[in-house]
């Protein structure tokens, strides 16, 4: 059967939150193919509405996409926030602190692996007003987080604090795009996870 663009809406529409179904529908394309699968013509087809009525929840395809942004990025701090858990029971502070900051790190890095479409759409926004654009996303406050919390428990100078989040953003989406999409995509789930703990560990031994 064909899978062309020919085909029936594969998530007709009928009644109910026709925003979250335009939304929900945008992150399936942005799932399978990034930012630029996502139009309002095939959102709406799928979801089998006119795109007059989708301009009434959107006002173009910018604004679309920068709500499927938001939510990819809320969607990014789960695997941050479950690797620090993992190490909540800790009885040292300190230790729990970098734990925290390692598990944002590894964590950004394990989601962009799974969910490359998703990741890929995620910074969109950086045009957006200040109050709204990649500074203000979920998984760049985490690591705002996690960075005073390490002052906090003195495992990082508050002299050394001002702008540390930059260095780390940095390098962790360095290594993400290297490996989803530069030279060290493909490689092996081994040498995947010893290239990621490398980079946040030499993140966190820099700033300490």
């Amino acid at each position: 059967m064909s899978s062309d663009s020919t085909a029936e809406p594969s998530r007709p529409y009928h009644h109910g939150d026709l925003h979250a179904a335009l939304l929900e529908t945008a992150l399936d394309l942005a799932r399978e193919g990034g930012p630029a699968a996502v139009s309002l013509r095939e959102v709406t087809r799928r979801v089998g509405v006119s795109p007059a009525a989708a301009y009434r929840h959107f006002r173009d395809r910018e604004a679309l996409l920068r709500a499927a942004a938001r939510e990819v990025q809320a969607r990014m701090v789960v695997p941050m926030r479950e690797r620090r858990a993992r190490s909540d029971g800790r009885a040292d502070a300190a230790a729990r602190a970098l734990d925290r900051l390692r598990g944002v790190g590894l964590g950004y890095i394990d989601f962009a692996l799974a969910e490359p479409g998703w990741f890929a759409t995620a910074l969109l926004g950086a045009g957006d007003p200040p109050d709204e654009g990649p500074a203000h996303a979920a998984p760049f406050l985490e690591l705002l987080a996690a960075l005073d919390d390490c002052v906090e428990t003195g495992v990082l100078s508050p002299r050394r604090r001002p702008g540390a989040e930059f260095s780390c953003w940095s390098a962790v989406h360095g290594c993400a795009e290297l490996l989803v999409r530069g030279p060290l995509r493909g490689a092996d789930a081994e040498t995947v996870r010893t290239i990621a703990e490398k980079v946040v560990d030499d993140i966190i031994a820099g700033i300490r």
